[in-house]
């Protein structure tokens, strides 16, 4: 939830702070950009950490690190300032993500694992709401860094994981030695686990590249097609509200058909989504595609979030399941510049949310061609 609040706030004070600072969609393209690239190096580095140290210590030191580097962006004067820190944020965010489904998928008995944690992943959505609540009330009255200043609050939460949140069982068993870096990613890449990596190396590419190009665009797609900046993020608010149940649909079904039916089926749904939205003019046209691409896309990312760490054994768990949401951030940062690019260069987003569902199908093809079915399956 609080992950989801940081990244979604985001979106909202990209579409303010390119107004109160006159920034160029190539500039604007580079925030969403740079968070992603933090996103990429946190995710597989504490990724490694959380296998050596502990998934609760790992949990713990990224949210603090996301929170209180959110919350000394809101003092930032300059454009420069402000990349350094959202790279601090995204570093703490990339880190929190995988280590935290893999705590709680290690955490839970194997008939339940899935939908606990596409129900974990859920509150993804709750702190896209949040977010587009503080951006419709505070932004407009109160201007963007009030905004930032309250993402810094969940720093505390900290103080209560310290006392009461325990670290994962698996984890906790291990007695062999750890095993290094540079034996972990060898593993990833041994003949055992090759294909597995492979596959989500490319479904998390291209889920992400097309996640951070399409949804930290919303509020400014929205503006530039000219509606005013309170009434675009009223309207993102609309279609962030079709991510719960995205998210509840696919923690029903992912126990009952599988991983890579749910997976596979909503990358689908977000693809013709993505198409829809991007040629749509309407008001009416752009709520409703604009909901369905929040529905099965944030569905699809609960699956993904539970079908990774499902490939690994424990002693490589973290690491892989980090290396591959790594992998998928540099796809974060080349989807908001992609976009910014395109616009400056005058392409409309017809040609663009289209780029977004032919790589949203590359990575259906993945799954269907390269991917395991672990409905059920006990963790090593």
């Amino acid at each position: 939830m609080f992950d989801a609040m940081d990244v979604g706030i985001l979106s909202f004070v990209i579409a303010a702070i390119s107004l109160d600072w006159g920034l160029s969609p190539g500039e604007m393209g580079w925030i969403g950009s740079v968070n992603s690239i933090g996103m990429a190096v946190g995710a597989f580095g504490f990724g490694m950490l959380a296998d050596r140290i502990g998934r609760k210590q790992v949990f713990m030191i990224t949210l603090v690190l996301f929170s209180v580097a959110s919350g000394l962006s809101a003092l930032t004067t300059t454009l420069f300032a402000f990349l350094v820190l959202r790279f601090l944020v995204g570093a703490g965010l990339g880190g929190e993500l995988p280590v935290a489904s893999t705590l709680v998928s290690e955490s839970v008995k194997a008939e339940e694992r899935g939908k606990v944690v596409v129900l974990l992943e859920s509150f993804w959505a709750v702190g896209w709401i949040l977010a587009a609540l503080i951006a419709y009330f505070i932004i407009p009255d109160f201007g963007w860094r009030v905004a930032l200043i309250i993402t810094a609050l969940p720093a505390f939460y900290a103080i209560y994981l310290r006392r009461h949140l325990p670290d994962s069982p698996k984890f906790e068993a291990i007695e062999t030695p750890k095993k290094s870096a540079i034996q972990k990613v060898k593993k990833l890449w041994s003949k055992e686990y090759a294909k597995r990596t492979l596959m989500l190396w490319i479904v998390w590419f291209t889920v992400v590249f097309s996640y951070y190009g399409m949804f930290l665009w919303l509020p400014s797609v929205m503006v530039m097609k000219g509606f005013s900046m309170i009434h675009s993020f009223g309207y993102v608010l609309l279609m962030t509200l079709a991510q719960l149940p995205g998210y509840f649909t696919a923690a029903w079904l992912i126990e009952r058909i599988g991983r890579k039916f749910v997976l596979s089926t909503y990358l689908l749904g977000t693809a013709l989504s993505a198409l829809a939205f991007g040629n749509a003019e309407s008001l009416t046209a752009l709520l409703l595609f604009g909901a369905l691409l929040s529905f099965f896309n944030l569905g699809a990312w609960g699956a993904l979030y539970a079908y990774s760490p499902e490939q690994y054994p424990t002693s490589i768990r973290a690491t892989g399941s980090g290396a591959a949401a790594a992998v998928g951030r540099i796809g974060g940062i080349f989807g908001p510049l992609l976009v910014g690019s395109l616009l400056g260069a005058g392409y409309g987003f017809g040609i663009i949310f289209g780029i977004f569902c032919g790589s949203i199908i590359i990575g259906i093809i993945a799954v269907i061609v390269l991917g395991t079915e672990t409905k059920q399956i006990e963790l090593a």
